[in-house]
């Protein structure tokens, strides 16, 4: 029995021991560690440059000009002489009319011309040969007068039936339905056998070089800019706009940028109550006749410039809450958190209008590795640009 507890006192001696040599050893370990190294960041300075505002409205295409094709006689289609969807020349005919009919009355109407112009001669002949008979008293005076108002009652007869002719010829004619202006025809509403009256809208022609495009603006940017656009309003030419608007560029539904650069041609009469807008129209060059009346894209325009912006990606604003900051690496490789007030953005960066100072460095990449306070690994990338056109635009918008 004593040997037993003898046994078991040592056993739990033994095990105290390696208990704390186990627990210096972790001691041991742990004060051993390495401290981690500091995170790598990515920063960039705050540049100071003058900078566009560019402002985005959706826009919407229509022909310059545009014209329902109809007929003005009634009558059964015949051909249709012009391909759909193709260019068409002002006077080109586009589609025809049975002409019979038009032309058994033309022929009707010039043999009733014919008879009133027969009238007409003897008439005259009759006030021919009685006009010295009755200065000689040979016949009455009321004969000749009798012939005088029946040679009026001719030369009357006559204009009625030259003027049937002519009415009759004009229905002839327009048995060809013509373009009304050069431009791209659409496709056709009616079929070859159907019978059409002048309500029929048989198709549409649309001028389409230059097109215009479409797009509202909120009151309070008319407001803001309405002395700029209503500087004139009397336009002498098509593509002519006021001297100070900014060119226009158009963005298409691809994404791509148009290649041609568009004008302000003028507002609408009125701003409109539902939306609180008012339309703008402009043109753009469309020589390739890629763009076609009903397309939709996107109108950005430089409306402004800020002098001596202060710039920095829009990666390196960190928005919380309505609130912003950003990350600034200073002196030791120090990180700062600053809470700053924005402005508008220029391309792919932010003007930021209090909370930074040029030349500062932000951190563009890596934020969720810092604190305030704590030291960083800083890697330079190159400086923000200045919000060329093909960039995203400013934070103000049309409605």
């Amino acid at each position: 029995m004593r040997r037993n507890r003898l046994t078991i006192a040592r056993a739990a001696m033994i095990s105290a021991c390696v208990a704390t040599g186990l627990a210096l050893i972790g001691c041991q370990a742990q004060k051993a560690a390495p401290a981690p190294p500091p995170p790598d960041v990515v920063v960039t300075p705050v540049v100071q440059k003058d900078v566009p505002i560019y402002n985005e409205w959706v826009a919407t295409l229509d022909g310059f000009d545009n014209a329902q094709i109809q007929p003005q006689v009634t009558g059964y289609i015949v051909a249709q002489t012009y391909r759909e969807g193709s260019p068409v020349k002002k006077g080109q005919v586009l589609f025809e009319i049975d002409p019979r009919p038009f032309q058994a009355v033309l022929d009707q109407a010039k043999a009733q011309l014919a008879q009133a112009q027969a009238q007409l001669g003897k008439t005259k002949l009759d006030v021919d040969r009685d006009t010295p008979l009755a200065k000689e008293r040979a016949i009455a005076q009321s004969q000749l007068d009798n012939d005088v108002q029946a040679n009026l009652a001719a030369i009357a007869s006559v204009k009625s039936s030259e003027a049937q002719v002519e009415q009759a010829q004009l229905n002839l004619d327009f048995c060809h339905v013509t373009s009304l202006l050069d431009g791209i025809a659409g496709l056709a509403t009616v079929q070859i056998g159907n019978l059409v009256s002048p309500t029929a809208v048989l198709t549409s022609v649309s001028r389409v070089e230059p097109i215009k495009a479409y797009f509202p603006i909120s009151e309070q940017t008319y407001m803001k800019f309405a002395k700029r656009i209503n500087s004139r309003q009397n336009y002498r030419d098509d593509m002519e706009a006021p001297t100070d608007a900014p060119p226009l560029q158009l963005i298409l539904a691809d994404g791509t940028v148009y290649a041609h650069m568009g004008k302000i041609l003028y507002t609408d009469r009125q701003v409109d109550i539902t939306t609180g807008t008012i339309r703008v129209a402009s043109a753009f060059p469309n020589p390739e006749n890629i763009l076609r009346p009903g397309q939709f894209g996107r109108i950005r325009a430089a409306t402004e410039q800020v002098n001596g912006a202060l710039l920095v990606p829009q990666k390196a604003v960190n928005e919380l809450q309505g609130m912003y900051q950003i990350a600034v690496v200073g002196e030791g490789n120090k990180v700062s958190i600053r809470s700053v007030k924005v402005g508008d953005r220029s391309g792919e960066n932010w003007i930021i209008q209090d909370g930074v100072k040029p030349g500062e460095m932000v951190i563009v990449e890596g934020l969720q590795k810092v604190r305030d306070g704590s030291v960083v690994k800083p890697k330079e990338q190159a400086t923000p640009g200045s919000g060329a056109p093909g960039a995203s635009t400013g934070t103000a918008k049309g409605a």
